[in-house]
C-alpha cells in the first residue's frame, strides 16, 4: 500500500512502494508484451538461474514533481544505455530500448498521482531476472528472463544533513576488477560484508574502496574530490561503475568554471587534499552527499572543519535546481511523462 507523500521523507529510502508495476517476459527467444499490473509477488521456480548463478542487474534512476505538476524523468536514456549493456555483461536476454523506455514511461504514468513534491522524488528500479529453472547452467546464460520495472516514491538517501564519516578500506576491491562497471546486485554483495563491519567496528556511514592505495569508489557511490578550482575522481574504466550523475555533475562542473580533472589518485593524495579540499559521494540516490572525516587504519583524517563543503553544496544545488524544475536550463537531460 502506497504511503502518502508527506510520510515520504520519514521512511527509509526505497522501502515505500506504489501501487503498480510494469512487467515483461522473455521466453522462447522473444519479448512477450509488456503491461502495467499490481505489484504483487512473483513465482520462481526454485531452480530459477537468477537464484543459483545471481543473473540479475537493475537500474536506478529518478522522476521528479515539478511546481506546475508535470512529471519529468532525468536522463532516461543513459540509464537505459547502461542497463543494456549490463544484461549483455550478465549473459542475459538484452531488452530493446523501446521496451524498457516504454515500460518506465507507463509505469510512471499509471503511478503519478503517487509522485511526492520536491524535494522528494519518485525513485525508479528496472530489473532483470533470469528464470531458467536449470541447476546445471552454471556455464550458461539464462534463455529465459523476467523483467520488471518497481517504483519507490523517496526522500533523501543519507536521511541526515550531517556530513559523512567514510572508512578507507585499502586492501579489498568492492568487486571483480572487470566487472565493476555492472550495476548488478553480486556487486553489492561482494562489498556487503566490508561496509557491515566498517559500521559495526567504526561507526562509519560507508566504505571507500582503495586496493593498493588506488582510491575507487565507495559500495554504492562513485567518488570526488573538490575545492574552488578543481574536480577531480578516477578516469572511466571497468573497475567502477560510470555514473550518470558523476557524468551530470562533471559536466555541470566545467560549465560552473572548474577545472575537472580525470586521473587515477591514491590515499596518499587524498588525505593531503582534505586538509584545505572537500570530498564527496555521487549517485543517483545520494545525489552529491559531502563527506566530513575519513578513518584510515584507526585515525580518523577531518574533511576541512568537518562539515560539508561550499562547492559540494553548490554542485549539488546546481544539479538539483535542474532536475525540479528551479533552474532555467535542463540540458536536455529531462523528459516529460
Amino acid at each position: 500500500m502506497a504511503a502518502q507523500p508527506q510520510t515520504i521523507a520519514d521512511a527509509p529510502f526505497g522501502t515505500v512502494f506504489t501501487r503498480k508495476m510494469a512487467v515483461c517476459s522473455f521466453e522462447q527467444q522473444d519479448w512477450g508484451r509488456h503491461e502495467v499490473v499490481a505489484v504483487k509477488d512473483f513465482s520462481l521456480h526454485p531452480g530459477a538461474h537468477v537464484l543459483h548463478y545471481s543473473s540479475t542487474c537493475f537500474d536506478g534512476l529518478k522522476a521528479y514533481r515539478w511546481a506546475d505538476g508535470s512529471v519529468r524523468v532525468f536522463r532516461l536514456d543513459k540509464h537505459i544505455e547502461r542497463m543494456r549493456h549490463s544484461t549483455g555483461l550478465l549473459v542475459l536476454p538484452t531488452p530493446p530500448a523501446p521496451l524498457l523506455e516504454a515500460m518506465i514511461c507507463e509505469a510512471i504514468d499509471a503511478c503519478r498521482d503517487e509522485i511526492p513534491p520536491p524535494p522528494s522524488a519518485l525513485y525508479i528500479r528496472p530489473t532483470l531476472i533470469g528464470t531458467d529453472a536449470n541447476i546445471g547452467a552454471a556455464g550458461t546464460g539464462s534463455h529465459e528472463a523476467l523483467l520488471y520495472v518497481l517504483l519507490s516514491p523517496v526522500g533523501d538517501y543519507f536521511r541526515s544533513a550531517r556530513a559523512l564519516r567514510i572508512l578507507i578500506e585499502d586492501t579489498h576491491m568492492r568487486s571483480a576488477p572487470d566487472f565493476g562497471r555492472v550495476k548488478a546486485g553480486a556487486n553489492y554483495a561482494s562489498a556487503l560484508h566490508h561496509v557491515q563491519r566498517a559500521k559495526r567496528e567504526h561507526a562509519v556511514d560507508q566504505v571507500l574502496f582503495c586496493p593498493g592505495g588506488d582510491v575507487q569508489e565507495t559500495g554504492a557511490s562513485n567518488f570526488l574530490l573538490l575545492n574552488d578550482r578543481q574536480i577531480v575522481t578516477k578516469p572511466l574504466d571497468e573497475s567502477f561503475l560510470h555514473g550518470v550523475t558523476r557524468d551530470s555533475l562533471l559536466h555541470l562542473a566545467r560549465d560552473l568554471g572548474y577545472e575537472v580533472i580525470e586521473r587515477n589518485f591514491t590515499v596518499d593524495e587524498l588525505l593531503a587534499w582534505i586538509g584545505t579540499g572537500e570530498a564527496a559521494l555521487s549517485g543517483t540516490a545520494a545525489v552529491l552527499a559531502g563527506v566530513g572525516s575519513f578513518v584510515h587504519r584507526g585515525q580518523e583524517h577531518p574533511v576541512r572543519d568537518g562539515t560539508i563543503g561550499p562547492n559540494t553544496e553548490r554542485l549539488r544545488k546546481a544539479l538539483t535546481d535542474i532536475q525540479t524544475g528551479a533552474a532555467g536550463e535542463d540540458y536536455g537531460w529531462l523528459r516529460v511523462v
